[in-house]
């Protein structure tokens, strides 16, 4: 039941979800709208309107595991565009967790000449 994020692929869905959805729906968000085979081990981040609740989708050998995060206080960061929403890294779902908005972190500039 237990699952190695340092190797895991984890992908984040954009904009809101309905967290009266359980396995079943977050599974098929994550087959048809995400494009992605639910049942191939990655893990899969849903976050409600109010960005207060987070929900972990993965299949774990013989069955879907659901894990869910609810924050008393404060916000999670999230993304609200498909551009913006990607596969994370676990240092970066840490990051989510923690409340750090790494989305809008500095870019990295690239220059061809200097004026």
């Amino acid at each position: 039941m237990l699952i190695d994020l340092e190797r895991a692929n984890i992908f984040v869905r954009p904009g809101f979800t309905d967290m009266r959805k359980a396995i079943n729906g977050l599974s098929i968000l994550a087959q048809m709208e995400m494009e992605k085979n639910s049942l191939g081990g990655d893990v899969f981040l849903f976050c409600n309107k109010s960005r207060r609740l987070l929900k972990a989708l993965y299949w774990d050998r013989n069955g879907f595991c659901l894990w869910q995060k609810r924050l008393e206080k404060d916000r999670f960061p999230w993304p609200e565009t498909e551009e913006a929403a990607r596969e994370i890294s676990y240092e970066q779902l840490r990051m989510l967790l923690d409340g750090i908005d790494f989305w809008r972190a500095h870019k990295e500039l690239f220059y061809e000449k200097v004026c």
